[in-house]
């Protein structure tokens, strides 16, 4: 049943061919008993996952699997993608009216969800921090795979958004010596200032009880090989969509008996499925984003109406952004 038979004018942002974009006006239909009307205030790019997107670079075996929550169209093209929305909420339940939530939406300056699917920001958590709150969920999962414990050598293999999110974890285990390792040594200031070290691939060292891959690249990925130690793991974070992935399973890769394991944000870890749901997921993701060390991974916001011009620069690999935020406002 329709509790809001006001129709108001969206805009949001669509990916309509390989390497095109553009933002269209849309008509919200009315909200819905049980949904809230949410105006958009910040936003993020996932650099990753749109980065295919926009390059026609989803496999069609996972059209269906990579849906993001309330996304438009239909793999291929064109499609309304994104994930990381912090808004206020302007009409809808009495107890959230007001109120400031993330939620999994799209990138859009107007829009209808459930109430189910808000999460009111923690007190005193910057609206513009909170657009982290997926990148920390998909971190906080991977190091749900790769079990660290106290004392471990761990090494991170690519200092992007997430990867350096599993570092910032890692890094408050008791007595655990984590390095991030990335090709880019300014990267190393980021380490510092998370309390874990920096290497390059050329002087990391190995004998590691676990190594998370992150970088999205293949070679990262023999840099994490290589870096394991006897009968250690490697958690594969990266995603690379269509793209054939060489690795170096040869040479002692099967005497050092090395576990290979993927991890992916879509299914909670084993580890914790049987208690854990993807809300108490997500909430526990925004409440470990209270640090404003974390505001380090943010890049300087952009325009929503800009995107069509600076997304392609955005998503390029060149272009050293870590997390980017949207602008609503």
């Amino acid at each position: 049943m329709a509790t809001s038979g006001t129709d108001e004018l969206a805009q949001a942002l669509w990916y309509t061919g390989p390497g095109q974009v553009e933002i269209r006006q849309e008509t919200l239909p009315p909200r819905q008993t049980g949904e809230l009307r949410v105006r958009a205030l910040y936003g993020a790019i996932s650099r990753g996952t749109e980065g295919l997107v926009l390059a026609g670079r989803v496999p069609a075996s996972e059209y269906e699997r990579m849906r993001a929550p309330f996304m438009g169209g239909d793999f291929p093209f064109p499609v309304k993608y994104g994930y990381a929305t912090v808004g206020r909420v302007e009409q809808g339940t009495e107890s959230l009216l007001g109120r400031t939530i993330f939620t999994l939406h799209p990138h859009q300056d107007l829009f209808n969800i459930r109430a189910s699917a808000a999460v009111v920001l923690p007190k005193d958590m910057p609206p513009q921090r909170a657009v982290l709150a997926a990148n920390m969920e998909t971190a906080l999962n991977g190091v749900w795979d790769a079990a660290p414990s106290p004392a471990d050598r761990i090494a991170i293999v690519g200092a992007g958004v997430v990867g350096s999110l599993v570092a910032y974890l890692c890094g408050r285990l008791p007595g655990a010596q984590v390095t991030l390792v990335d090709i880019n040594p300014a990267r190393a200031e980021l380490a510092k200032a998370f309390g874990v070290s920096f290497a390059t691939p050329e002087s990391a060292k190995g004998d590691c009880d676990l190594v998370v891959h992150a970088s999205g690249n293949p070679t990262g990925l023999g840099t994490a090989l290589a870096l394991a130690g006897e009968e250690a793991t490697v958690v594969e974070l990266s995603w690379y969509g269509n793209s054939a992935v060489t690795a170096q399973l040869g040479g002692a890769f099967h005497s050092r008996r090395l576990r290979l394991v993927s991890s992916q944000v879509g299914r909670i870890a084993p580890s914790h499925r049987p208690r854990w749901t993807h809300g108490r997921r997500l909430a526990a993701a925004l409440a470990l984003l209270a640090d404003a060390r974390l505001d380090l991974l943010l890049a300087r916001p952009v325009a929503f109406r800009e995107l069509p011009d600076q997304l392609p620069n955005i998503l390029a690999a060149r272009s050293g952004v870590l997390c980017q935020p949207i602008s609503y406002l």
